[in-house]
């Protein structure tokens, strides 16, 4: 009536809408919960004014708008959902047309810069008592196939009563076995999975499909078409956690189901077949006996997966990593020949060289798991090929090539051993730092067992404690070589020599090293924290950052006036991203962590790009599921559009994180060069 009434200057036509109105105010039904709490006048006044803008809709709008009761409209719902509703309608029109009449007559409201709508409390209201109806049109009133495009989207979006009926309605499909029904029931789980707002969120709904469905897994595929049995498959990628295969490896057993899962990955010509059907495979093979997983392995066909690590298959490279890992697991050396029989091993140096960041990440832990299990790479990974690879990756697999573990060395002599301890405990700084130097050398063979006793058998992690305990200025030199030692052992000790530190409080002395005012002390630090993350024994880490509090600690160091510390804390963050598991993110999304980044990208300088550096550490983590990291950037794509919002950098940062946060950026994004 607004839009029609624009501009309009005639008496008469104001005076023939102000009756039109009234018309319809006298005769609408109000909730009765609302009316004995309001003025009548008023609340019918308002209530009407919905029923005429809904009298001058298309049918088709006003059908729509109808089915939106079913929605609990707490908070924004993602366009999909709507999408998904309009379909089940089975209408003819185009669903933006369609939802923009909604829009332009205010009942939903379209949030700014997202696909994403919301609905005012008073039209949430008017259709309280249109919400079965609702639920009548979709789920029971509609083809099976449409009731299973929105069951999902109900679960997580509709209101309690709505989720109720909507998980009645997917039982019912796997009871019935409605395979053409169940298959599109599958695939609208993912999506509505993905379109979760949270972590939490995503969890309990995960969980909430995964009991649906659970049940229902092993005799789906023993029945199933192929079609079926992918889409299956597909949806345990999704929805089901490492925790989960076990028992769906017990019940696939059980129905004799993996024999039909190894006869569709035989048959298959397609990618997507291929890759989550042997990443299922190869996670089920970690809970059967030896006789079916050795079956497995050398059905999963090596040479197919190895194209799928070309660097322009990148969509595909996390499943197939994946599948390798749990291969790997199970098989060991035999899996890994295998592997470079197929050529996987020359796919991985190929990644190394011309691969996206992420892809050259997983590719350097997969060759690194290959040396380490004795693999016969030399002939691919020698010398001179590690001088064309780049910095990263040549420092991370140079040691196993360059370096022959069965040649014994010698330790030092113990005599000589108590005397450099003895220098350490001395207050003499030159002294502290000649013992210091004269321990690199042992901690270049920090690994060897006969060094790791005698080390680790001595009061060497306390007295190095107490160096970085010093506080007077004269002994910062001891302190950033103390922090180099760390750094050292670490490298090649890993976790033993981790834990130690850890049980002396080396790690949070370093912590409090970053918020120094010198700069070579807190360069020291990082460098010590950054290979003591990324060491064997990280995870260790991690989890006494989480029981203590050191990762609120560390994002507050981002509110500091230390440009230098702020500077190495975002850099710090980013690496414990990229080993991060799910409640190491959610403390810190909790702790404000991309609000401040936020604060830091708006001062500009070295800090331009912190939010995106953040979110690719998040890729690189293998300790997180697909759709968990998926779910976890969109959570920060959120936080940094209410950040920023109204700020002249707003156009911009939005744009550069959502390009971060899309498959498209990750996948063309930071292409090292050779």
């Amino acid at each position: 009536m607004g839009k029609a009434l624009r501009k309009e200057t005639r008496v008469e036509k104001w005076e023939q809408a102000i009756s039109n109105l009234s018309k319809y105010a006298t005769c609408a039904p109000g909730p009765v919960s609302y009316v004995n709490e309001k003025e009548v006048e008023t609340t019918l006044t308002i209530f009407g004014s919905f029923e005429f803008s809904l009298e001058a809709m298309p049918e088709n709008s006003r059908r729509f708008f109808m089915v939106l009761a079913a929605i609990s409209w707490d908070e924004p719902v993602p366009e999909a959902c709507l999408e998904s509703m309009w379909s089940a309608l089975m209408q003819d029109s185009l669903f933006p047309l369609v939802v923009s009449k909604l829009v332009e007559g205010s009942l939903i409201i379209k949030l700014e810069d997202q696909s994403m709508y919301h609905m005012h409390d008073m039209v949430s209201l008017y259709l309280e008592n249109k919400t079965d109806d609702a639920v009548h049109t979709l789920l029971f009133n509609s083809f099976p196939e449409f009731a299973a495009l929105v069951a999902p989207w109900f679960i997580i979006f509709g209101k309690e009563s709505v989720k109720e009926a909507a998980e009645k309605k997917m039982r019912s499909f796997f009871s019935l076995l409605e395979f053409t029904a169940i298959e599109i029931l599958l695939g609208s789980t993912t999506q509505a999975l993905m379109a979760c707002k949270s972590i939490s969120e995503f969890e309990a709904n995960r969980l909430a499909f995964s009991k649906i469905l659970s049940p229902r897994i092993a005799e789906l595929i023993s029945v199933g078409s192929p079609s079926l049995i992918v889409a299956v498959t597909k949806s345990i990628t999704a929805i089901f956690f490492q925790g989960d295969y076990a028992d769906l490896a017990q019940s696939l057993e059980t129905a004799g189901s993996v024999d039909k899962l190894i006869h569709v990955l035989r048959d298959c010509e397609d990618t997507s077949t291929l890759a989550n059907v042997s990443t299922v495979l190869a996670k089920i093979s970690e809970h059967v006996d030896t006789i079916t997983a050795d079956e497995i392995l050398s059905t999963i066909p090596m040479e197919r997966i190895a194209k799928l690590l070309s660097p322009e298959n990148e969509e595909w490279h996390e499943i197939v990593f994946t599948t390798l890992a749990s291969l790997i697991k199970v098989g060991k050396l035999k899996a890994v020949e295998t592997m470079i029989e197929s050529g996987i091993d020359k796919k991985l140096l190929v990644l190394l060289g011309s691969g996206s960041e992420i892809s050259q990440h997983h590719a350097i832990i997969m060759l690194k798991t290959f040396c380490e299990l004795g693999a016969p790479l030399q002939g691919c990974m020698g010398p001179g090929v590690l001088i064309h690879l780049p910095w990263h990756a040549r420092l991370s697999l140079e040691r196993f090539v360059l370096f022959d573990q069965n040649v014994p060395q010698a330790p030092k002599p113990q005599q000589s051993f108590e005397m450099i301890l003895h220098k350490i405990l001395q207050r003499d700084n030159k002294e502290n730092i000649e013992a210091i130097q004269g321990l690199l050398p042992l901690a270049e063979r920090a690994n060897d067992s006969r060094v790791q006793d005698l080390l680790l058998g001595s009061s060497l992690s306390d007295r190095l404690a107490l160096l970085l305990q010093r506080r007077d200025i004269e002994s910062n030199q001891v302190r950033s070589h103390t922090a180099f030692l760390v750094m050292k052992l670490t490298c090649t000790g890993g976790e033993p020599y981790v834990r130690r530190f850890l049980e002396t409080n080396i790690v949070h002395e370093l912590i409090d090293m970053i918020q120094s005012n010198i700069n070579d002390l807190q360069d020291s630090a990082y460098y010590a924290l950054h290979q003591i993350i990324f060491a064997k024994g990280g995870s260790l880490v991690l989890q006494r950052f989480l029981q203590v509090g050191t990762i609120e600690k560390l994002v507050n160091f981002l509110d500091r006036t230390s440009m230098k510390t702020k500077e190495l804390t975002t850099q710090l963050l980013v690496d414990i991203a990229m080993v991060a598991t799910k409640p190491c993110i959610e403390r810190m999304l909790s702790s404000q962590i991309i609000e401040k980044l936020v604060a830091l990208e708006k001062a500009g300088g070295s800090f331009s790009g912190a939010v995106s550096r953040y979110i690719q550490g998040l890729n690189l983590s293998e300790n997180i599921q697909t759709a968990e990291r998926a779910v976890m950037k969109q959570q920060i794509l959120r936080k940094v559009r209410s950040a920023v919002r109204g700020h002249d950098l707003e156009a911009t940062l939005v744009a550069s994180v959502e390009a971060c946060v899309s498959e498209k950026g990750a996948a063309s994004r930071s292409r090292r060069k050779r």
